[in-house]
């Protein structure tokens, strides 16, 4: 895992992205937020490496997650799908590694995701032609990872959540096939201080989800 900075003093958040973002879907979720914003770039995504043998599972990303954060001394965090899964994993281990941890799009809660065929995956939420072919792009490198990730759950049990008494923002879709609501419901639920927002979508409503982890963030 790799990370870029973004902005300069405190707080500062640590921000991680789904499986098979680039690196302009990466920083979304830093618009308009204050202080430093810490970009991860995970295995075979980007200019980082690919990912070595048996790393595609949520509890080794994390721990990259955690280790990345205590580096540049995190104290937020933000997940998209994959890393929202991974940081339910972290939290369920660490209750109070951040202040605030916002989930956007969490895809698996303590229940396994069916399988994922890859055009699948690239094709199924939409978006003009040059976004899919950038999408078919990122992708070539993560078969493995589109082999490994079904079956396995960010948590083994939802209950392990209680203990986190951290304020939790959830944002889930109502129109995302990758991304079911009732996850984020779920999700959101697990949490004592949990918060759900929903979209039909993230790609047509950026701008809410903008406002929701701002507001969230600075609140």
């Amino acid at each position: 895992m790799t990370y870029r900075s973004y902005g300069s003093g405190a707080p500062v958040t640590l921000v991680g992205h789904g499986l098979g973002a680039t690196p302009g879907e990466a920083r979304l979720p830093t618009s308009g937020l204050p202080g430093t914003k810490v970009v991860v770039t995970l295995p075979s995504h980007g200019d980082a490496p690919d990912a070595p043998a048996g790393y595609w599972t949520y509890r080794r990303i994390a721990a990259d997650l955690r280790a990345v954060a205590r580096e540049v001394g995190a104290t937020r965090a933000i997940g998209v799908s994959l890393t929202s899964g991974a940081l339910l994993s972290l939290l369920a281990d660490e209750p109070d590694a951040f202040e605030k941890v916002a989930l956007l799009l969490p895809a698996v809660l303590d229940e396994p995701r069916r399988p994922l065929a890859r055009e699948y995956a690239i094709t199924v939420i939409g978006g003009p032609p040059e976004y899919l072919a950038e999408r078919r792009q990122a992708f070539r490198r993560l078969d493995r990872a589109l082999a490994e990730l079904p079956g396995q759950t960010a948590v083994p049990d939802r209950s392990l959540l209680h203990a986190v008494r951290i304020p939790v923002l959830v944002v889930g879709a109502t129109e995302d096939p990758l991304h079911p609501e009732d996850v984020a419901k779920a999700t959101a639920a697990a949490f004592p201080d949990g918060r759900l927002e929903l979209v039909p979508s993230w790609l047509t409503h950026r701008g809410d989800v903008r406002g929701w982890l701002g507001d969230f963030l600075r609140g």
